[in-house]
């Protein structure tokens, strides 16, 4: 029975939201960090899985799929990488940078197909649930603007001093990288300590990702999901154009996990 439960993933009820989801280390490895499956996307189903390391991620006519990958990608807000480039456009100040003040618009950029014909993961009832997320002030936005026009941004959700980075988009050239910038100072700032960026890609790797094992992700995850942080809303009712951060080489609670 064991051997035969390594194969398949758990089949959450649609009718518990509070309910525990199996450990992650259950996970399948191919797909690599499939953990469950159905149950739904209520904002205490959500929250249950992210205080545990856990996010969903399905395509238009899948069941709701439950992941949890090992090795995790991770970005600390103080360790961001910024290069000599990107150091030159802050210090032009192209674009005025905004928290949650148009969490909508950015979750339906987030969401239009890709140009390499991707399509899209962020299907309708996705997109309604962060929504909801965000009006209970657990899910906050970043934007970046140029001359009054949405130029790029990302949104995420916040669980204590983690924020769990769900998707970013760009309209013009450089734009997200400046949101994350001041995402980044925005976390540092107040408390955060984890940005989790769930998969590797180049681009976050070049700006100071790294990956970590899933057994040491889960428990930074433990250690910091209670953590007193900003909730409610973001936005201050300012527009920020953010400069380069300085280099820092600290040591960090995610160095301390392993």
């Amino acid at each position: 029975m064991n051997q035969q439960r390594r194969h398949l993933p758990y089949l959450l009820a649609p009718d518990d939201p509070s309910a525990a989801f199996p450990d992650v280390g259950e996970a399948l490895t191919d797909p690599d960090g499939l953990l469950a499956v159905g149950g739904d996307l209520s904002v205490a189903r959500l929250v249950n899985a992210y205080r545990h390391g856990i996010f969903p991620w399905f395509n238009a006519g899948d069941p709701i799929l439950w992941w949890s990958p090992n090795p995790r990608t991770v970005l600390r807000p103080q360790a961001l990488r910024v290069s000599r480039s990107l150091r030159k456009l802050l210090r032009r100040r192209p674009f005025g940078v905004t928290l949650d003040r148009d969490f909508p618009a950015v979750i339906k950029a987030c969401a239009e197909p890709r140009a390499d014909g991707g399509g899209t993961w962020l299907v309708p009832e996705m997109i309604a649930a962060y929504r909801a997320l965000h009006v209970h002030g657990i899910a906050h936005s970043v934007e970046a603007w140029q001359d009054g026009t949405l130029a790029g941004g990302l949104y995420g959700v916040a669980i204590g001093g983690i924020f769990f980075g769900e998707s970013m988009f760009t309209r013009v050239d450089n734009a997200s990288k400046v949101a994350l910038v001041h995402l980044c100072r925005f976390l540092d700032e107040h408390g955060f300590a984890l940005i989790d960026c769930q998969v590797l890609t180049g681009h976050l790797m070049r700006m100071g990702a790294e990956q970590i094992p899933r057994h040491a992700f889960v428990r930074l995850v433990e250690r910091l999901r209670d953590r007193a942080t900003p909730t409610g809303v973001w936005d201050n009712g300012s527009i920020t154009y953010p400069q380069p951060p300085p280099q820092m080489g600290t040591v960090s609670e995610v160095q301390h996990a392993r």
